[in-house]
């Protein structure tokens, strides 16, 4: 079984999905992602397999860059919000769990457990 994880260990969401897999005896492909940020076409595969039409769904609000940069102008495109988090991958929300093309984020971690 091939499965992804999106994790940043910082995160008690994504360590708490990282042990749920390995629970159930799922060796995750662990993708570090604020060291290794997805470019703009992995983003957008991801959304996809998300079911997400708004690339703003995936960004967490309360990160700074997201204030700084200010991604709430609905007037941006979702070519720049995407750019964005390519450019802030911590803008990003976490975990993401990958299998057979389809994606779940682990809030709460349980929710992957639909795809697997």
């Amino acid at each position: 079984m091939s499965v992804t994880l999106y994790h940043n260990p910082r995160c008690s969401k994504s360590r708490a999905t990282l042990a749920l897999l390995e629970e159930r005896g799922i060796d995750a492909d662990i993708r570090l992602y604020l060291d290794t940020a997805p470019n703009a076409e992995e983003l957008s595969q991801l959304l996809v397999m998300l079911n997400m039409s708004d690339a703003r769904s995936l960004m967490r609000k309360g990160e700074e860059a997201y204030k700084q940069q200010q991604l709430a102008n609905l007037n941006l495109s979702q070519t720049e919000l995407v750019d964005a988090m390519v450019s802030y991958p911590k803008l990003i929300e976490r975990p993401i769990v990958i299998h057979n093309n389809q994606a779940r984020i682990g809030r709460p971690p349980e929710s992957v457990l639909e795809i697997l």
